[in-house]
């Protein structure tokens, strides 16, 4: 096993439990919750089997937590799953994961972020945002400038500049805003149960005829509509493995870890499951299934106990949860950079650390800067569309190490060992692959085309590798 860098020795481990925890709950929390129910309904045709992909789902995301808790206890270092690829397979793919999160993945969710940020509060100021400064058309490529694009720009440069603050002024923020998120999905699902008409047989109703806008046929009922409406429960779970790149950053790593990885994965099911539940109780499937693409359940379920002010409220509780997942993000996703500059295998000047705050805030001011570009350029949803299908593989990858480390390093003491190993992270595995093999066959040119993304990142590898190696020669001569 390798020895820590000394640049991560500089880091301060600042984040306690609690904020540990909200960083899981508050980083997986976003608009899915709100958006997710119409389409899943849509699929599966039934309540039931919309609370049952949601707890597969939910199950399945905590098999993930299970496993990768052994993994990051393991080396409790900043960077998370690119240590862990780094440490099974080599500096050249972890540093390919990295560099999938630092130029694609991550950016693009920043960007998207922000500008989810500037749309919810566009919505809420009844639209007062929509003026464009400039458009332009090149070569069938739309982009433009205008108050949407200031207001995201400027929420992703303050969101930057608050966690160049001291880590564990950000870990109070993330409790914070974590706070909010549950605060605003339980009084959803607590005013739908005890203030709206509802009625508990609708859970037992099937959707007659919906209107199901924007849903594909093909994509509706029988195994094609469960997948369909299992990766959007799933995208509605993501981001729970965030949390380990500011693993070098929590106090008690041994510990802290594996509580929030697990207890955060927990908490958000049970909401998840609260909330979906109230939906049902409120609408009929067929009613859920008519709801607009332009609307949300959450908005119809609102109005029926606040009545026409529930437009803006679910506003507010979109715009409020896309705040907090963009600020964790930020925190946490910058830690990657960091972790490859420290290794050589990036730009140098990013491992360096704030004498002030012992955060890496030259990672964070270049990773606003790409993000704010995606946001301008409008490429970011693109970008990440291709890479779902590369992230999966890298989700696969990560898991397979705890059967490398288990007969690699039989020996080494671990304070946390995988639940129901190895059959929880088998099948986290076997899931992993059939969502692997079921995008490349549903969308094989989409497929390829985020493969292709990841291997523009070899001849900066081997560029990065070459000076690394002069620079080390240098140092012996």
């Amino acid at each position: 096993m390798s020895s820590p860098q000394p640049a991560n020795r500089m880091l301060i481990r600042g984040l306690g439990l609690i904020a540990t925890i909200s960083i899981v709950i508050g980083n997986v929390i976003g608009t899915g919750v709100f958006l997710k129910a119409r389409v899943m309904t849509c699929n599966v045709g039934t309540p039931g089997k919309v609370i049952a992909v949601w707890i597969v789902a939910g199950l399945l995301s905590l098999a993930g937590a299970l496993t990768y808790a052994e993994l990051v206890v393991m080396w409790p270092r900043a960077g998370g799953e690119y240590v862990i690829m780094r440490e099974a397979y080599g500096k050249m793919m972890g540093f390919l994961y990295g560099w999938m999160r630092f130029f694609v993945a991550s950016a693009g969710s920043l960007a998207a972020l922000s500008v989810g940020f500037a749309i919810f509060l566009n919505v809420l100021m009844g639209g007062e945002l929509d003026h464009s400064f400039f458009k332009f058309n090149f070569l069938g490529f739309h982009a433009g400038f205008g108050n949407l694009q200031m207001v995201a720009l400027a929420a992703l440069t303050i969101v930057t500049l608050i966690n160049c603050a001291a880590v564990s002024f950000g870990g109070k923020l993330a409790t914070a805003l974590t706070a909010l998120k549950v605060a605003i999905i339980l009084a959803i699902a607590l005013g739908a149960f005890f203030f709206a008409p509802g009625d508990w047989s609708r859970l037992m109703l099937t959707d007659a005829g919906g209107a199901c806008e924007g849903v594909a046929p093909a994509a509706r009922f029988g195994s094609a509509g469960f997948a369909a409406a299992m990766l959007g429960a799933l995208w509605a779970y993501n981001g729970w493995n965030e949390m380990t790149y500011v693993a070098g950053e929590v106090s008690n790593p041994q510990r802290n870890i594996p509580l929030s990885l697990i207890g955060g994965i927990a908490i958000v099911c049970a909401l998840y499951l609260s909330v979906n539940v109230s939906y049902f109780y409120v609408l009929t499937p067929t009613e859920i299934a008519n709801v607009s693409a332009a609307s949300s359940v959450a908005t119809i379920v609102v109005s029926k106990f606040l009545g026409p002010v529930a437009v803006s409220l679910v506003a507010a509780a979109l715009l409020a949860s896309t705040v907090g997942a963009l600020h964790i993000s930020t925190m946490a996703c910058s830690r990657v950079p960091y972790a490859m500059a420290c290794d050589g295998l990036f730009i140098k000047s990013l491992a360096r650390l704030s004498p002030r705050t012992h955060v890496p805030v030259r990672a964070l001011v270049t990773q606003a800067v790409w993000a704010g570009m995606l946001t301008l350029s409008g490429s970011y949803d693109t970008l990440t569309d291709y890479v779902i299908f590369a992230n999966w593989i890298f989700f696969a990858l990560v898991t397979t190490t705890v059967f490398i480390f288990r007969r690699r390093f039989p020996d080494v003491k671990r304070s946390y060992r995988t639940w129901g190993y190895p059959v929880v992270p088998a099948l986290f595995l076997l899931i992993s692959l059939w969502l692997i093999v079921n995008t490349l066959v549903t969308a094989p040119g989409r497929s390829l085309t985020g493969l292709g993304l990841i291997a523009l990142g070899l001849p900066f590898y081997f560029y990065q590798s070459r000076n690394e190696k002069t620079r080390q020669l240098n140092q012996t001569l």
